[in-house]
């Protein structure tokens, strides 16, 4: 089975990091195919972002749909979802969905900590689209810009710590969902620190999509 995941921002060491969380949560036979959008922004925050990365987006959609089983759009916006599954008659799922869908497991009810003020609209507005209202406490935001989550000797790990810490004392959820691809590789340490499941996209996405297409 071959996955491929596009980061719809031009972000070269984004990118890797998602490959690399991808292909650890992936099972033997699993391959993980990880894209950049050159003509993309260097990071995606807000509406504006998301529209200027979709015909990047969907060129490397177009590009590689014989090749692979199924894309995943490596945005937490699930930035040109709809407009990916009418391109392409294999599966597309965003990391924002797969997320939502992992958090909800089991009836529990989950927070959201995203990057900047400026993403929690589509965030939001996502979560009732896709019918997770109900199941979302409240979708924060850290105020870490996204490409500082990349930044060597950036405090943003901790920032975003601390965010969590304020979502688990005032909103009490079950699951924290972390809210950008750029915090792929910070659940595991969030997880064994809070004492609660902390859910990454990728990882959510690449386990949805084995279970779906039998890998």
């Amino acid at each position: 089975m071959r996955l491929c995941f596009i980061n719809p921002n031009s972000t070269a060491s984004m990118t890797a990091k998602i490959a690399a969380a991808a292909q650890a949560a992936a099972s033997p036979g699993t391959e993980i195919v990880a894209l950049t959008s050159a003509t993309g922004p260097a990071s995606i925050q807000g509406l504006e972002d998301g529209v200027a990365a979709v015909p990047g987006l969907l060129a490397l959609v177009g590009a590689h749909a014989e090749a692979v089983d199924a894309f995943v759009i490596a945005c937490f916006d699930d930035t040109g979802l709809f407009e990916a599954r009418r391109l392409t008659k294999k599966p597309v799922l965003g990391i924002g969905e797969a997320a939502f869908l992992a958090a909800r497991t089991g009836g529990r009810r989950f927070s959201v900590v995203t990057t900047l003020s400026v993403s929690i609209p589509v965030i939001a507005g996502n979560i009732e689209t896709y019918g997770f209202a109900a199941d979302c406490i409240l979708v924060r935001a850290s105020e870490v810009p996204v490409l500082e989550l990349e930044r060597e000797g950036s405090a943003a790990r901790e920032t975003v710590a601390a965010e969590i810490a304020r979502a688990l004392a005032e909103d009490r959820p079950d699951a924290v969902v972390l809210g950008c691809a750029g915090m792929a590789d910070l659940a595991e340490d969030y997880a064994a620190r809070f004492g609660l499941p902390v859910i990454d996209g990728v990882v959510a996405a690449v386990r949805l999509l084995e279970a779906r297409l039998g890998g």
